[in-house]
C-alpha cells in the first residue's frame, strides 16, 4: 500500500491559502481605490447634469 505524501498535501494547502489571501488583498486594494460613497456621489452628479441639460432645452 502506498504512503500518503503529507508534505505535498501541506504544500498544496499553503498555496491555496496564499492564493486566497492574495485575492482578498486585491479586493481590498480595489475597494480602497474606489470607495462606495465616492462612486455613489459620481452617479448622483451625473444624474444632476442630465437634469440640468433637459431643463435648459425646455426653457
Amino acid at each position: 500500500m502506498a504512503k500518503t505524501n503529507f508534505q505535498y498535501e501541506k504544500r498544496q494547502r499553503e498555496l491555496e491559502k496564499k492564493r486566497k489571501a492574495d485575492e482578498k488583498a486585491k479586493r481590498k486594494a480595489e475597494a480602497k481605490a474606489h470607495p462606495e460613497g465616492e462612486q455613489a456621489a459620481d452617479e448622483e452628479s451625473g444624474e444632476a447634469a442630465e437634469t440640468d441639460t433637459t431643463e435648459a432645452r425646455e426653457g
